[in-house]
């Protein structure tokens, strides 16, 4: 007969139970296919009720490791165990190195947000509202690429800001833009060499080589990413920036535009990414239309993020797909849910439509101006022109630093 001590009372009886029995499963010491005491014998054994004992059986069988026969009673499972060596949970590493952020004086990379930057008040408020009136839209799965009305209303924004004429259908939201590179590739092909500009973002680089596609580089001019330079590396897909190029701030003037449309058009597989990550924060004038705007054989692809003009923790991202691609997703990809919650997306979708993102636009571009004059000052107090170049441009906030120093790269860095 089975013994075990039920003397622990900070747990409840039957899962004391439940443990003793899986443990001697698991160590063989019960074996397959031997019976088990009954339900009244074992309870007056161990000196408990026959509940607890039932309560114990059947949570065993709903895992697998007994089974019961019709007015038999209770039998080990046949388990097909792992082999166990003794020492095995000695060996076990727990060595996880996990990214430590290096502290340094002045963090001139960082994408946070100061809290006063951020309207909480007025996304409170909207959040509110939304919870209060959407009850039944809230709980309601979206399609695959997002809620209708949040595309609608970024519709809208883009052609406030923008100039560009988009369909709601042709947006797909995603939780990023590094999910939504990801969906990229598997729409267009991890077949292809998606080429990037060079110097250019690092992790874009980084999101491609792990999704396993080939990747080539393309230098620059005074004009932005060199059309032979992507000839040469017979490159299908161009991923650029050509509003506001990092780091260098270049703005790809318009008949370089059209020299990439015209070598897109060049063959059926060919497309460019248009990365238009901070264009709401021009500071001087209009920026150029996008490539998307005067693409008229669809081949851009159009992507923009909250995250630089809201806060980085947003994650909302979007991008406009050509109407071709966009039916190729809905086709092959609308299995993918929709990676952003649809109590951020109403929100979001009420915050533009009540005005409230252009108002925010408008403020933070007046703020972030000021406090990069400031910052320009600074240097300039710091540094004498001979030691520190300041190359500013009118494409968006940062600018280039050029230091005559003896100092390595690396060194700076």
């Amino acid at each position: 007969m089975l013994t075990y001590d039920m003397s622990d009372n900070g747990r409840p009886l039957y899962l004391q139970l439940y443990e003793y029995v899986k443990a001697d499963i698991d160590a063989g010491r019960l074996l397959p296919d031997e019976k088990l005491p009954s339900k009244r014998t074992f309870a007056k054994n161990l000196g408990i009720s026959i509940i607890t004992v039932e309560k114990a059986y059947d949570q065993l069988m709903a895992e697998g490791y007994i089974y019961s026969r019709p007015k038999s009673g209770y039998y080990v499972s046949r388990l097909m165990l792992p082999v166990r060596e003794s020492n095995l949970l000695d060996n076990r590493s727990y060595r996880i190195n996990v990214p430590v952020q290096t502290q340094v004086d002045f963090d001139f990379s960082s994408n946070r947000t100061l809290v006063d930057d951020f309207p909480f008040s007025v996304w409170a408020k909207v959040m509110r509202e939304t919870i209060s009136l959407r009850e039944k839209e809230l709980l309601e799965v979206p399609p695959g690429g997002g809620v209708r009305e949040l595309r609608e209303a970024i519709c809208s924004h883009l052609a406030s800001f923008r100039g560009m004429t988009v369909n709601p259908d042709q947006i797909i939201v995603g939780a990023g833009t590094e999910y939504l590179y990801g969906l990229l590739i598997q729409l267009l092909g991890n077949d292809k060499i998606y080429c990037l500009e060079n110097p250019g973002y690092p992790k874009i680089d980084q999101i491609y080589r792990s999704h396993e596609v080939e990747v080539a580089y393309a230098g620059l001019d005074d004009q932005g990413i060199r059309l032979d330079a992507i000839r040469d590396c017979n490159a299908q897909i161009a991923h650029i920036s050509p509003t506001h190029h990092f780091p260098t701030g270049i703005t790809m003037p318009i008949s370089r535009r059209y020299e990439l449309l015209s070598w897109a058009g060049e063959d059926k597989d060919r497309y460019i990414i248009e990365d238009d990550y901070d264009s709401e924060f021009r500071l001087k004038g209009r920026p150029l239309p996008p490539l998307f705007g005067i693409d008229e054989q669809e081949k851009v692809i159009y992507i923009n993020t909250f995250s630089k003009s809201l806060t980085s923790t947003i994650r909302i991202s979007y991008m406009v797909l050509p109407g071709h691609l966009a039916d190729r997703f809905y086709k092959t990809l609308s299995f993918y849910s929709c990676t952003v919650s649809t109590f951020e997306q109403y929100t979001l979708s009420s915050f533009i439509r009540q005005g409230y993102f252009e108002k925010h636009i408008n403020r933070m571009r007046l703020q972030f101006g000021r406090r990069r004059k400031k910052i320009i000052a600074m240097i300039r107090a710091k540094f004498t022109a001979e030691q520190c170049r300041i190359l500013e441009n009118d494409s968006g906030l940062h600018f280039l630093l050029e230091f005559t120093t003896d100092l390595s790269d690396q060194y700076v860095k």
